[in-house]
């Protein structure tokens, strides 16, 4: 029987090979540490053999096998027996979607289909267009079409650089682009913009799966089922399903297999107004839409206007973000995603028996009126007529193809699939991978799962949201911290404190412009936030610092496309920024950034607090990402799979005196002595009374657990609590931070007199 599970902290594995390594050894004796920080179960990211030199394993190579690097299916093994000695479990990222094929040697299954072409055992797993072109693989892997001239053989192999690919049996006679006419793939440039096979996304190295085909399913799932038949793990997240054919089939099967016990979750990115579909047998999401609302009720509305009109003064049109945005779709789908619009209007065409010169153009259009990742979930079906709706509306001459797509459409089947397949990438690289680069009003909003144009969550919004999901689906995750947000909670919620001060934030920004100009305002705006976010109290800039603040905001200009890009680079502008960057780091700004953060780092502190506490003790399973039960200044990844520092770690439980690892603590171990009430309890406001009531956000959990956090700060320093008090139902009530006890009605001054953030539990209970 699977344990439950109460809390998770999630681990980044990675061999050697990848710079440094953390196995599931490293895991192993992290046991006695977290077990005491109060976590149930460790949550790894994808342990199946991967890419040599994988940092996150998410490109797989063999799904049927464990990371030897990792320590293998023994090492799996032991890590089990030794949490389950400690009453302990585990939980696995799993990667159905796609597998790596980056490196063609290291993927069996793709090498195969490489070298035997249809005729393979596994030609039916991956999602080849056999379609296209003359019949062959397509592989945009080369930086021109004349790069096939410099094809050498070697052996059994074609080798260019250090690609490797297989050879047909009986066809490696003759020169390396002699041989290639005779393979069952073909090398192109990838400028082309055409693909052989259905991407992850854009990334040309990981091949989609048929997970719609039993035989596949069967054999990417037999380790899988074996973890669990054997009781060594008790749940999976399960990266990406919104890229299969067909999620909740497959969600389906999965539950089947895995059986009615073992703890689900899905990464399902959800629209800020869209809700999970109900049939899909999972415990909920991985938690985007709890962190959206868990920050946002710490941004102050107030400084809306006045950050709107700064954004604005630097270049951006905030009224015109939601036109930019299906802009950017546009773009995507008919340049970055051109093969997989190519293979959708060949599909389409077929399936209605009519083609029409602008029906790519009317895919685009209509993509760009789909505002989620999927819309064929039986609960959304009214998004794709009101999509349909708005782009006739909005472009009237493209009617005729959208009929076309409609005819298309009647039947299901693979114009449907393949649809909703590209509706995904196209949002993904849309939204998250461009505009979250491009809105620079408050950064810390740009965050997956999140919309910047909403500024933040309302009190009533977060109640009742919280309410809802203790009702529908209260093990569902909950975080503030992924492998995959664009900044970490600590950043964020120190950047959200802008909100509170933004005439402050407007003076530095045009006191920073005029010591250091950015090359573009637009650009310095956003950068100048990230900076903030991650600048150190002390002021001082390590080499570590400056380097990773070189890389992000490379990153940054890159994905946000918008004077330079990942495949048209412009050396001059990304040298300007950096020069900007290394003025803003040794020039005289720097002090008064350093001035600004003192100033406002006790109000960061609170929100990353707050916001921490009620992660942990909202409806739903907290995961603690590595690391953040200490204050973390992580940006998007790569920074934020930099190794942890443990041993600081663990000297802080064990002093107990940092407030954050307090805070974790406390939660998690109360969690642990009261699973009925986080797994089973309801969720009811408490509102607080008084002058500063707004100040504050309180809610009780069951009948025994009360927890009520502060916020908006910045105005409670003059004005201080006053009257304020929050009513407590019958009883006594102790904090578990601070031992303090208290009944009746309690005076907010008292209740936050050592820490922003209380966490009650009844005493007489």
């Amino acid at each position: 029987m699977p344990l439950p599970v109460l809390s998770t902290y999630r681990l980044q594995l990675r061999g050697q090979s990848s710079g440094f390594g953390f196995t599931l050894a490293d895991a192993e004796s992290l046991l006695d540490y977290l077990g005491a920080l109060g976590i149930t179960h460790l949550y790894l990211s994808p342990v199946m053999t991967a890419v040599r030199g994988s940092t996150h394993g998410y490109d797989v190579t063999d799904p049927t096998t464990v990371a030897a690097e990792l320590g293998g299916a023994d090492g799996l093994a032991r890590l089990s027996a030794a949490a389950r000695a400690r009453g302990m479990g585990l939980v696995v990222d799993i990667v159905p979607n796609h597998l790596g094929v980056g490196a063609p040697e290291q993927n069996p299954w793709w090498w195969d289909v490489l070298t035997h072409g249809r005729s393979s055992r596994y030609a039916n797993f991956f999602d080849i267009d056999w379609d296209l072109g003359d019949g062959r693989i397509l592989l945009p892997l080369l930086g021109s079409d004349a790069d096939v001239a410099n094809l050498a053989v070697d052996g059994d192999v074609l080798r260019l650089g250090e690609l490797i690919l297989p050879i047909a049996p009986g066809t490696g006679h003759g020169s390396g682009p002699e041989v290639h006419e005779r393979q069952h793939y073909r090398l192109v440039g990838w400028r082309h913009g055409l693909c052989g096979y259905r991407r992850f996304f854009s990334i040309t190295s990981l091949a989609g799966l048929r997970q719609e085909e039993r035989a596949v399913f069967e054999a990417t799932h037999a380790e899988i089922a074996r973890w669990f038949s054997e009781g060594l793990i008790d749940g999976v997240r399960v990266d990406h399903p919104d890229g299969l054919a067909n999620p909740g089939g497959y969600l389906a099967w999965l539950r089947a297999l895995l059986g009615p016990n073992a703890w689900i979750v899905v990464e399902k990115i959800l629209a800020v107004d869209e809700a999970l579909e109900p049939t899909v047998p999972v415990a909920g999401t991985t938690g985007y839409d709890v962190l959206r609302e868990v920050g946002g009720v710490f941004i102050d509305p107030a400084g809306a206007p006045a950050l709107t009109r700064l954004a604005e003064s630097a270049g951006a049109d905030h009224a015109g973000m939601p036109a930019l945005l299906r802009e950017l779709k546009t773009r995507v789908t008919t340049d970055t995603l051109a093969s997989e619009l190519h293979r959708l209007r060949r599909c389409i065409a077929a399936a209605a028996g009519a083609d029409h010169p602008q029906l790519p153009e009317a895919l685009a259009a209509l993509l760009a009126h789909i505002g989620v990742y999927r819309c064929d979930y039986p609960g959304l079906s009214a998004v794709l007529p009101t999509a349909l709706a708005e782009t006739q509306a909005a472009a009237p001459q493209l009617g005729p193809p959208l009929q076309i797509v409609a005819a298309a459409l009647a039947a299901g089947g693979e114009p449907s699939v393949r649809l909703q397949q590209l509706c995904g990438a196209v949002t993904a690289k849309a939204v998250e991978d461009c505009l979250f680069y491009r809105d620079p009003r408050l950064v810390s909003l740009n965050e997956v799962g999140g919309d910047p144009q909403r500024f933040g969550v309302g009190a009533a919004e977060f109640h009742h949201r919280a309410a809802a999901r203790a009702r529908l689906w209260p093990h569902t995750m909950t975080t503030l911290t992924t492998h995959d947000t664009k900044r970490g909670e600590d950043v964020r919620a120190r950047i959200g404190v802008l909100s509170q001060v933004p005439s402050l934030w407007i003076e530095f920004v045009r006191r920073g412009e005029a010591l250091a100009p950015s090359p573009d305002p637009a650009t310095g705006l956003f950068l100048w936030q990230n900076i903030f976010g991650v600048w150190p109290v002390d002021g001082v800039v390590t080499a570590e610092l400056r380097e990773r603040l070189h890389g992000y905001a490379h990153k940054a200009v890159r994905e946000a496309a918008t004077h330079t890009s990942w495949t048209d680079p412009d050396p001059d502008f990304e040298n300007a920024v950096h020069r900007w960057l290394d003025a803003v780091l040794d020039g005289p700004v720097a002090r008064e950034l350093t001035g600004l953060v003192r100033e406002l780092n006790p109000h960061a502190e609170n929100d990353a607090l707050g916001q921490k506490l009620l992660a942990l003790t909202c409806p739903g399973v907290p995961d603690v990402y590595q690391g953040t039960e200490l204050w973390d200044d992580s940006l998007v990844d790569p920074d934020n799979r930099r190794p942890v520092d443990y041993a600081t770690r663990r000297a802080a439980l064990a002093a107990f005196r940092h407030p954050k690892i307090r805070v974790v603590a406390a939660a998690l171990r109360l969690r642990r002595a009261r699973p009925n009430t986080f797994l089973h309890g309801g969720y009811y406001p408490v509102l607080a009374e008084g002058p500063a009531a707004d100040h504050v956000v309180a809610y009780r959990r069951g009948d025994d657990v009360l927890v009520a956090v502060t916020r908006w700060t910045v105005r409670l320093r003059n004005s201080g609590w006053g009257a304020t008090a929050l009513p407590l139902p019958d009883g006594s009530w102790a904090d578990t931070l601070t031992g303090a006890v208290f009944s009746g009605t309690a005076p907010a001054a008292a209740l936050f007199a050592e820490l922003p953030v209380t966490l009650l539990e009844r005493a007489d209970a």
